[in-house]
């Protein structure tokens, strides 16, 4: 079914699209989670959300802003059903990948997970859904090695020092992955990075259990 659904997708968009009046994130960036930054500065700075802050992740990076067509998309396809933006949100991500990641070998991609729930609710994960499209563009199995064990507020309406608080001890790994990412290299996916406590609350997770430091790619940074 997923298949026949991303046929139809390629079928109806045939075309790389365009992300319209977003700007795509470049360098110079954060060297840890890839916040922009105006001005020459140099490969190893720092931004404010960063510093001072414990990091599970090794870097993160995102293609394009949270803003114009880009964040549009992300909103219909994640709260309103509107399953035609997973064709343009799918290949926003690859270019982020092929843009910062490519050459890299990961054991697998890991979508951020959500709580049963809210995943009942909507009828699908949309980290899952990214994370399946470009693991076949690539050719890396995706993981559901994660799983949501307490129900967490909206993190878009909270600040950063709730966003982290909220998070905290709200994801385990899956009894069946317990050995299976000791080692391994793993890429986090979701849709949007903020302040980044949603990949870092995973990435601490697949660390204790074993993982290299995972990195993280979304297609937006808010």
């Amino acid at each position: 079914m997923k298949r026949w659904l991303d046929s139809l997708l390629d079928l109806l968009y045939p075309t790389s699209p365009s992300a319209g009046d977003a700007r795509a994130v470049e360098e110079p960036f954060c060297h840890v989670c890839g916040e922009p930054f105006a001005g020459e500065l140099t490969p190893l700075t720092v931004c404010a959300n960063c510093r001072g802050r414990e990091w599970f992740i090794g870097t993160a990076r995102a293609a394009y802003r949270s803003e114009g067509e880009v964040r549009d998309a992300i909103h219909g396809f994640k709260y309103n059903r509107q399953f035609h933006f997973l064709r343009p949100l799918s290949a926003w991500l690859l270019e982020g990948y092929t843009r910062f990641y490519d050459g890299q070998r990961y054991d697998a991609l890991v979508p951020v997970p959500l709580y049963p729930l809210r995943r009942r609710e909507r009828g699908y994960n949309q980290a899952a859904e990214l994370a399946a499209r470009l693991g076949r563009k690539i050719g890396a199995p995706v993981w559901d090695a994660l799983r949501r064990v307490r129900r967490t507020k909206v993190q878009a309406r909270l600040r950063r020092s709730e966003r982290i608080k909220n998070l905290r001890a709200a994801f385990a790994l899956r009894e069946s992955f317990s050995g299976r990412v000791r080692g391994k290299r793993l890429l986090i996916i979701d849709d949007v990075f903020t302040t980044g406590s949603t990949v870092n609350a995973c990435a601490q997770v697949l660390r204790r259990a074993g993982a290299a430091r995972p990195d993280a790619l979304t297609v937006a940074r808010g």
